[in-house]
């Protein structure tokens, strides 16, 4: 498998740790009725993003078909899959049981991203292996 694979696998793994830190550092905001957490993620999250763009050969690597992709993959598993199961689950319990307030649909939506950033990893992990085993068996 190639090094830009590699970084691409990398890169998106951090960006979808980052991304994870903010939504629960906003969850725990709200449980405090504090702003702090979510100032110090955003300003971490701010901080990595000038990094890349000024850090020429990061912003040059992350430029590639390959981190590009693999970021895609990400925000559709940090993102798109949660808010999609987080709203059916949540219409659900409310149906069932009793209506959720605004933390506990946060809440929800944080445990839904940290199980599908949890998915992308093990997917991550199953194609390095089945490259691995595939580069293994012509060599």
């Amino acid at each position: 498998m190639p090094k830009v694979r590699h970084y691409a696998d990398l890169a998106a793994t951090l960006a979808g740790l980052m991304w994870l830190v903010v939504y629960w550092s906003i969850s725990l905001s709200a449980q405090l009725g504090n702003l702090q957490p979510t100032m110090a993620a955003l300003l971490l999250l701010g901080t990595t993003v000038l990094v890349t763009f000024v850090h020429r050969p990061t912003r040059v690597l992350l430029r590639r078909y390959h981190v590009r992709k693999r970021r895609t993959e990400m925000w559709m598993h940090i993102l798109a899959l949660p808010m999609f199961l987080a709203f059916l689950l949540g219409i659900t319990f409310e149906l069932l049981f009793t209506p959720l307030g605004g933390v506990q649909k946060l809440l929800l939506f944080n445990v839904m991203a940290t199980a599908g950033w949890l998915v992308f990893i093990i997917t991550l992990g199953v194609k390095l292996a089945t490259h691995q085993i595939k580069q293994h068996r012509k060599a």
